[in-house]
């Protein structure tokens, strides 16, 4: 495993609050939140979109990640 395998896995960061606001779900200076990657998810899987879905998925896995981070290694914090 690479030691900055997240780092390398992010091929655009911020595309997907950009497209979070551009479908009208994200407002100016709001963070995306559970129920934001929900609606996400719904449409990536109503259009097909499969590039949106795999983002949606992937900022989910990175959440749980930051997750266990904090609640393992909190002297990092």
């Amino acid at each position: 495993m690479a030691v900055k395998f997240i780092q390398e896995a992010l091929k655009a960061p911020g595309a997907l609050r950009a497209t979070a606001k551009r479908l009208g779900v994200l407002k100016e200076g709001e963070t995306l939140s559970a129920t934001d990657l929900d609606e996400l998810e719904a449409r990536a899987r109503k259009t097909g979109n499969k590039k949106l879905l795999r983002r949606v998925l992937f900022a989910r896995t990175l959440k749980k990640v930051r997750k266990y981070n904090v609640k393992e290694n909190s002297f990092f914090v």
